[in-house]
């Protein structure tokens, strides 16, 4: 037995997949290909597999579907932060631009939700990126400051001027045609934007992203107009907070100032520092976490922001990576028997 042993030695699972970097992969097996495939398929066919699995509970399919909201938020806020290097607290903006241009566009010009979501969107993350435009040269506390004032200006502009339906909000909308497709819908948007944002900041375009953040005059002095580049930042982050507004306009029928609400720039800030700040599927993880958290203690009023509190505190002190960087690096150590 002890000869037996003598002939074998432990290494890495990920021992001759990785190459040179985290990037470049060097795979000759099956068994390798499983190895980096099976996290993501994991997430991806339980995502997928929740509205099915909820079945016997409705109340928690429509959960389902704000968690899915408030990860696009998340995921907003974890690029516009860690990619471009702007700390965003207005995902109550795009949230509140998005549900009432989908809300106008289905109202007022009858437009059904195939056209008035995409459009709301983009359209949404256009007027955003307008706003937030002269607050691009600011870094750091400043533009959070700035960028949380514009939800509360347009919340109480629209209770002052009584435009919009005023206090009462726009009623009327139509619904999805069923909680299947308002779900798969929601669950799609979130898969897509993580697939999308993952190729796009390892792409040149994400190697600008970073120089901006890391040092935006070395990006400048060399000939790279870092506004435009802030600029487009803004307006990927604001489409997916108008997407997750246009969606809860559709989903409640109905879009008021309480869109504006502060919830939708606090908890996506609260779910990536939980799931992982730049790794953008952290951001979700952390979704799925709090939201339902939220949900089982809203009979406590207030007292939610204490759990909030404690839960980041926690994290912070004790995991200030985050679940996702965690897990990653904890999977990344497994070990396996080999033949010397």
């Amino acid at each position: 037995m002890a000869e037996h042993v003598k002939d074998r030695r432990k290494e890495r699972v990920d021992r001759g997949i990785k190459v040179r970097t985290d990037g470049i992969y060097a795979i000759s097996h099956r068994s390798e290909i499983a190895y980096l495939v099976t996290p993501r398929l994991l997430f991806i066919v339980g995502l997928l597999l929740a509205p099915v699995i909820l079945i016997p509970f409705p109340y928690w399919q429509r959960v389902l579907s704000i968690v899915c909201i408030y990860a696009l938020l998340a995921i907003s806020f974890d690029f516009l932060a860690n990619y471009v290097g702007l700390v965003s607290l207005g995902g109550a903006l795009f949230m509140g631009v998005g549900g009432y241009t989908a809300a106008l566009l289905n109202s007022h010009f009858g437009l059904p939700q195939a056209v008035t979501v995409p459009v709301a969107t983009v359209l949404g993350g256009a007027i955003c990126t307008v706003f937030l435009l002269p607050c691009l040269p600011l870094r750091g506390v400043y533009f959070a400051i700035v960028s949380l004032m514009f939800p509360l200006l347009a919340g109480r502009l629209i209770e002052a001027l009584d435009i919009f339906g005023g206090t009462d909000g726009i009623m009327g909308i139509d619904g999805f045609s069923s909680g299947w497709v308002e779900q798969y819908v929601l669950i799609g948007s979130v898969l897509a934007a993580v697939f999308i944002l993952r190729r796009m900041v390892n792409e040149d375009v994400g190697l600008v992203f970073r120089g901006v953040k890391d040092n935006d005059q070395a990006v400048k002095a060399s000939g790279i107009n870092i506004t435009t580049y802030k600029a487009f930042g803004v307006f990927i982050s604001s489409m997916l907070g108008c997407l997750g507004g246009a969606c809860l306009a559709h989903i409640y029928m109905w879009a008021g100032i309480s869109q504006f609400a502060l919830d939708f720039s606090i908890i996506p800030i609260a779910a990536t520092v939980v799931g992982g700040g730049g790794t953008l599927i952290g951001s979700v993880i952390g979704c799925i976490i709090l939201v339902p958290i939220s949900e089982i203690l809203r009979d406590f009023g207030t007292l939610r922001i204490a759990v909030y509190a404690i839960i980041l505190t926690a994290f912070i002190v004790f995991k200030s990576e985050g679940i996702m960087m965690y897990a990653t690096r904890k999977y990344e150590q497994f070990e396996r028997w080999v033949q010397i």
